[in-house]
């Protein structure tokens, strides 16, 4: 049984502890609404581009003469994995989900005898998928010193992806990321951006006529797209991020509050304990005397 000094230091730091997940608690908790509010403002835009594209794309995506992205190689025989994870820990599943949901895409992609190729945007995605999957690893963005996610990060992204793909260094590119729903729901999301998925039910549109060409325009629509769906998906990680974050920190404080007022109760048992052996020692040796 640990002695009173000993509880009381543990008492002690497990506040100073609780000092500081309310802190980390109070400040995701000042960055969720600035990304939330990022978050859900870019969404109406990456849906209305991606109406557009998806109608253009509906009226030439047979024709010989289509864009690579989004016609492809003709082949799926090597996959680019772009995971997105945050730099820091601390936000509980936040990371580990993204994660698990690309290490079972690699996976299955191995078992079916493809070639898997893992780019990391994040940290942490990084170190997890360095254990079982580091043959896999081609490339990584670092973006521990960006303070606010911007365009310029998504453009940055994209134009190394294009570049891969320009080289012929992969067929299929999809992109896994946390879908942010709400302070304790985010949703890990894969979503292929080449070649650009055409919905079945996806129409060509009649109410345009477009100059100079459907395909010209595409040509230089379609990567916009992508750029523009990996921003959205850069925004929702922050989103979730800071999300995931505020809530285990909220837990983390609450769990520290209730071990606090257990180690209080030991110890007030404990000194109980002492005091009482105490006067029985005393009232021995009076009555021995």
């Amino acid at each position: 049984m640990p002695n009173l000094k000993d509880l009381k230091n543990r008492i002690g730091s497990v506040k100073s502890t609780r000092k500081i997940t309310k802190a980390m608690q109070m400040v995701a908790a000042a960055k969720l609404r600035r990304a939330q509010d990022a978050a859900e403002a870019a969404r109406p835009y990456a849906e209305k581009l991606a109406d557009v594209v998806n109608g253009l794309a509906a009226s030439v995506k047979d024709s010989p003469t289509a864009p690579r992205i989004l016609s492809g190689t003709g082949n799926d025989q090597t996959h680019l994995l772009i995971v997105m994870t945050a730099e820091r820990g601390l936000c509980g599943g936040f990371n580990s989900s993204i994660v698990k949901i690309a290490r079972y895409q690699a996976q299955k992609l191995l078992g079916e005898g493809k070639t898997v190729k893992i780019l990391t945007v994040g940290k942490k995605g990084r170190e997890q998928l360095r254990r079982d999957l580091g043959d896999h690893l081609v490339a990584h963005v670092d973006l521990s010193d960006v303070k606010r996610v911007g365009y310029e990060n998504a453009a940055d992204i994209a134009k190394q992806v294009f570049e891969m793909f320009e080289a012929g260094e992969f067929d299929v590119a999809t992109i896994f990321y946390n879908r942010f729903e709400s302070v304790i729901s985010q949703v890990p999301t894969p979503r292929q951006i080449i070649p650009a998925e055409v919905p079945e039910e996806a129409e060509a549109s009649q109410l345009y006529e477009y100059e100079p060409s459907e395909e010209a325009i595409l040509e230089d629509l379609l990567p916009r797209a992508v750029t523009t769906q990996i921003f959205a998906a850069l925004l929702e990680n922050a989103a979730s991020e800071q999300g995931a974050r505020m809530s285990a920190m909220d837990n983390a404080t609450r769990n520290a509050g209730d071990m606090i007022d257990r180690l209080t109760i030991e110890y007030n048992r404990s000194r109980q304990a002492a005091i009482t052996k105490e006067l029985i020692e005393i009232i021995s040796g009076a009555e021995a005397l």
